[in-house]
């Protein structure tokens, strides 16, 4: 499979995760714990077979990084399934894409990194189109606390790329595997602490589910997804990678029958159209599709 193909197949399968969630009787923090440990033994795996790590400095240099990075994006996963619960797909979806947008504000700060027209241009339009979709909200309280917990998710996903956007000598492939470990040590006490195990009430079908986003939606993907970047240029990868919030607003509309106001479609593709076109010609290498 070409690299085109791959990532073409990576975002396909991640704009299909919200059904797959949805699916799976358990708390969003009890499911984004089991997503980490099985994609963590998939991951680990392929390393060890393909004899593909980075050097141990650069883990060393950077692992209170990856401890917080790792941490940021199970609660960001936390946050994104609880969403997927409190309102459509669709919707959670788009909020969760204003996460670029927040990379470029972070950026600005914490690496002094100016803002160009384009990116102000790109900033203003897409918090404009936020601003339609929160302030159309058809759905009353629950669909506004969905909506937030997108909007919240797009923060710590954000988190996550500037972290790893300060990460230096260590590759993609175990940068993630750290984050994953991170993402277990944090969440299991976390879960323990918040209502316990109840995977033993999983019926099949919720289970199969659960197997499906751990073994399909995060292990098979992320390797799909790394082997990829390496034969695509930074533009491509970006351009492409939108693939999954269009696809995923067609899931929600079309499969599941979700509604969604027109206005709320406006201001969704407002952030995709300008997050897009702010990504054009930026080779972002770092950036890691947490989905």
């Amino acid at each position: 499979m070409n690299a085109k193909l791959k990532i073409i197949a990576t975002m396909i399968t991640f704009s299909t995760l919200g059904p797959f969630i949805k699916n799976i009787n358990l708390v969003s923090s009890e499911i984004a714990l089991y997503r980490a440990v099985i994609a963590l033994i998939i991951l680990t795996v392929f390393i060890i077979f393909n004899k593909n790590s980075s050097k141990i400095d650069g883990i060393k240099n950077n692992l209170w990084k990856l401890f917080f990075s790792g941490a940021a994006m199970g609660f960001n996963w936390i946050l994104l399934f609880a969403a997927f619960n409190y309102t459509s797909i669709a919707l959670a979806t788009l909020c969760y894409y204003f996460a670029p947008v927040i990379v470029v504000i972070g950026s600005t700060f914490l690496f002094q990194e100016k803002l160009t027209l384009k990116q102000i241009a790109c900033f203003i339009g897409s918090t404009a189109g936020l601003v339609l979709i929160i302030g159309v909200s058809s759905g009353g309280t629950k669909d506004m606390i969905g909506i937030l917990l997108g909007l919240g998710a797009a923060i710590l996903y954000a988190t996550v790329i500037l972290l790893n956007k300060s990460m230096k000598d260590i590759d993609g492939i175990t940068r993630t595997i750290f984050q994953l470990a991170a993402a277990v040590v944090v969440l299991f006490p976390y879960v323990f602490g918040t209502g316990g195990f109840h995977i033993q009430e999983l019926n099949s079908l919720g289970l199969i589910n659960l197997l499906t986003v751990g073994i399909v939606h995060t292990g098979i993907v992320y390797v799909l997804y790394f082997s990829s970047l390496s034969e695509l240029t930074g533009q491509e990868a970006s351009v492409l990678s939108y693939l999954d919030p269009l696809f995923a607003i067609l899931i929600s509309i079309l499969w599941l029958g979700e509604s969604i106001t027109q206005t709320q479609l406006l201001g969704g593709g407002m952030i995709l159209l300008f997050t897009l076109a702010n990504e054009m010609k930026i080779y972002k290498k770092y950036s890691l599709k947490a989905k």
